[in-house]
């Protein structure tokens, strides 16, 4: 496999984890809340759903559009992506966005879900424990696990179809999918709630400069550009992309520090005047 190949399958499988952890969450939040029947079946009906999704559109990307327009294409939407993904991972590094607490996020989705109309017991009130085992299907429960599953699905979709459309590799990219969704299962189903210690943030930043990384060398290549060492270009954008945005993180903490600074130094001058 060459470079390319080897950082498609690490891109594709790191920021299927991401989307995997956090479907994870709420698929958890409504198996516990609503029980694990419903929240599974949900579940399950969207990831079906996103592989007729991906098995349709698959085909078409490779053998339909031609190669240099579907990588100017895909290179530009993967540059959008992949900033916004670095843009968040910045902002969460520098302290000026929350980071995500996945067990916080859980929390939410049962209190959430345990106040919805249980298919057993008094309305307003969770199920309980048997009940939940009695339940066949809850409509609640089925509903948010499907709508988690489906929209984070969705990513992953994005994901599978933009790099490995752009360098006509579907296969490899949907097998990293599926690396890391089934990795994640496994661990969620032996630790379903034990989701905080996922580096989520750091993941993301990775991620997020494989994506700009690829969308500048696949727009680049789309328009005409000849990189020097063809594929060997893409871990040096990397590296260019890493270390514009560690500056980028220093110059912004920097920048905190001395606002902070100055708001102390002003609020001591106040007080030392009245």
């Amino acid at each position: 496999m060459h470079a390319s190949g080897i950082g498609l399958a690490v891109a594709v499988f790191l920021g299927s984890t991401v989307e995997s952890v956090e479907a994870l969450t709420i698929i958890a939040a409504a198996g516990v809340s609503r029980g694990w029947r419903s929240a599974l079946e949900g579940a399950a009906a969207a990831l079906a759903l996103l592989v007729v999704v991906v098995g349709a559109l698959g085909p078409a990307l490779v053998y339909l559009v031609p190669i240099d327009a579907l990588r100017a294409v895909v290179g530009a939407l993967l540059l959008i992506f992949g900033l916004q993904w670095l843009r968040k991972a910045v902002l969460r590094a520098v302290g000026l966005k929350a980071k995500h607490d996945e067990d916080l996020i859980f929390k939410k989705h049962v209190e959430g879900l345990s106040g919805a109309a249980p298919a057993y017991g008094a309305p307003g009130t969770a199920l309980s424990a048997r009940q939940r085992r009695k339940a066949q299907r809850d409509a609640a429960g089925f509903a948010v696990a499907f709508k988690g599953t489906f929209l984070e699905g969705t990513e992953v979709a994005i994901i599978v179809l933009g790099l490995g459309g752009g360098d006509h590799n579907i296969g490899l990219a949907g097998a990293a999918a599926g690396a890391a969704i089934v990795v994640v299962a496994g661990i969620g189903a032996i630790v379903a709630r034990q989701l905080s210690g996922v580096p989520e943030n750091a993941i993301k930043t990775v991620v997020g400069l494989m994506l700009v990384s690829f969308g500048s060398f696949w727009t680049g290549e789309g328009l005409g550009v000849h990189w020097p060492g063809s594929d060997l270009a893409i871990p040096v954008l990397i590296g260019i992309y890493a270390v514009v945005t560690w500056s980028l993180v220093q110059v912004l903490r920097t920048s905190g520090a001395r606002q902070v600074g100055a708001r102390t130094s002003v609020a001591g001058e106040r007080a030392d005047a009245a």
